[in-house]
């Protein structure tokens, strides 16, 4: 079962845009000021052409089971993107998927130039939640940027490492 990864493509929209809201409301997060009402959310391909951007798609067995992206959101200071529509189905989660996409990401981010990855979540994802510390990534006490999703109430970011070592 080797997870594949690639960059996500028009034909992934529909399946990610499902994997997304379901799990938010599997978690009981699916509300107002989340990703869930974003209309974006249902054609992730067209946002993620945006300059300083990228999406990664994870598949097992053939089948999509989820995804992760960067991109520099409004508001940021040009050195920072966000971590953004990290989301895995049930059967992908705690195989280390969670952390390849991660890795991924942070590989972009330092390849596109970035020097720093916010984050928003919420505190009902605890098992993104502990991910995220293993990386690095630290609380903040107020957002950065302007994501427009006031329903999220945590905060995180980091330094990109030279090197991505996590355990």
């Amino acid at each position: 079962m080797t997870p594949q990864i690639r960059s996500i493509q028009t034909a992934d929209n529909a399946q990610l845009a499902h994997i997304i809201k379901s799990t938010l409301a599997e978690f009981g997060a699916n509300h107002p000021g989340t990703v869930y009402y974003d209309a974006s959310t249902d054609y992730l391909s067209e946002v993620f052409t945006a300059k300083g951007s990228y999406y990664f798609v994870a598949k097992l067995n053939d089948e999509l089971a989820g995804g992760a992206g960067i991109f520099p959101t409004a508001g940021l200071p040009p050195d920072t993107c966000e971590l953004v529509k990290m989301y895995l189905l049930p059967t992908a989660r705690g195989i280390g998927l969670g952390r390849l996409l991660i890795e991924k990401c942070i590989d972009k981010a330092k390849e596109l130039g970035y020097e720093y990855i916010y984050l928003e979540t919420m505190p009902e994802l605890r098992q993104a939640l502990q991910i995220y510390a293993k990386f690095g990534f630290e609380y903040l006490s107020a957002p950065m940027g302007k994501s427009g999703h006031t329903g999220c109430s945590l905060w995180m970011k980091m330094k990109i490492p030279e090197q991505v070592n996590v355990d």
